[in-house]
Parts: structure tokens; sequence; C-alpha cells
């Protein structure tokens, strides 16, 4: 499963998603979306879904006729409740908006590159100090630091390249989930 889906909070759709996205002033993919508001969230920032929203939709009205930008409010505000929902959920059901899993390696890769960037994008914004930050969340901001730099040029449909976005999806989804648990110093009073 690659959305985040919590049963009393459905997710959106992450192709309608990118759909909606797609004449948005930041240019930014579903996937990447759903990352920044992740890092907004692992900050503790204040507000972060009026500042997430702030982000990818700045000024953009002009963009959109008032039908999608109601539909895009409403996926965006669907995404965050799903996302707050499977961070909170004690069984971990939190997982990256990512599209299916029936679409092509290198779609899904370059997606969890696109995610991972907008996890970091979101935790810059939120003006986070990695130097404050404990040893072991410095060491999993390195880490995935090191997913954008993934070479997706000659990624091809194998199993072992399915194994090894298989273990990333793992380490992003357990990332996520311990940014959300630190202390970080956005999160002290």
């Amino acid at each position: 499963m690659t959305t985040p889906r919590s049963p009393n909070t459905p997710a959106p759709d992450h192709d309608e998603l990118e759909r909606l996205l797609a004449p948005c002033a930041l240019s930014c993919s579903a996937a990447e979306a759903h990352g920044i508001y992740c890092g907004l969230l692992a900050s503790g920032t204040d507000a972060p879904r009026a500042r997430w929203l702030g982000e990818l939709t700045p000024g953009d009205a002009a963009a959109h006729t008032d039908a999608e930008t109601a539909a895009l409010d409403d996926a965006l505000n669907a995404l965050a409740k799903a996302t707050d929902a499977a961070l909170a959920d004690a069984e971990q059901a939190f997982h990256p908006l990512l599209p299916n899993e029936d679409r092509p390696l290198r779609e899904r890769a370059a997606a969890v590159h696109g995610w991972t960037r907008g996890l970091l994008y979101g935790l810059g914004i939120a003006n986070l100090d990695a130097a404050r930050l404990a040893p072991e969340t410095r060491e999993v901001l390195d880490d995935l630091m090191e997913i954008t730099r993934m070479d997706l040029d000659d990624l091809d449909d194998s199993a072992e390249n399915e194994a090894a976005l298989a273990e990333v999806l793992e380490f992003l989804r357990v990332a996520a989930l311990l940014l959300r648990e630190q202390d970080t110093p956005a999160k002290r009073p």
C-alpha cells in the first residue's frame, strides 16, 4: 500500500491529485506535495496545514477554475487529514502518497525521489536546525539526502530494483514516523 490511509479518512487518489496540482505555481508532483506536508508536520512548526497550502497554491486562483480550486482544496485537505490520522495511528499505517504498485518502477522511483525532496523541503521551510537534532535524527536526514541522489536513469523493472525500492519505501515510512516523534527544536517551548 502506498497511500496514507485511515479507515475514517481516505486519502485522495495519487493521479487525481497530480492532475489538480499540475497548473499550480510551485509545480510539484502529488508525491512531493505529500512529502512537503510530512516535513512540516515532522518539524513541529505552527499551523503546518495552513503553511503547506500557502506553499502549494500561492496566488494560484487564476490557474484554476472555481471547480478546480474547490477540487484541489478538497483533495489537499483530505490528504492532510489522512496523513494526520495515519501518523497518529498506533498501528503505524502511514505510507507516502505514491503511484500504484502496478506502475513502472522508474515512475514509482521518481515519485519516491520527489516525496523525499518534498520532505526535506518541508523541513527546510520550517527552519529546522539539523545541528540541534539528536545524532540519530541527523543520520536519518543524511540518509534522506542520499535518497535524493538516486540515479533514476538506469532503472529497469528487475526484481533486484523492486526489492531495493521496497527497502527505500520502508525506510521512508519509518523515517517519517521517527521524525514526527523526535523532539525537534521547533517543538520545544
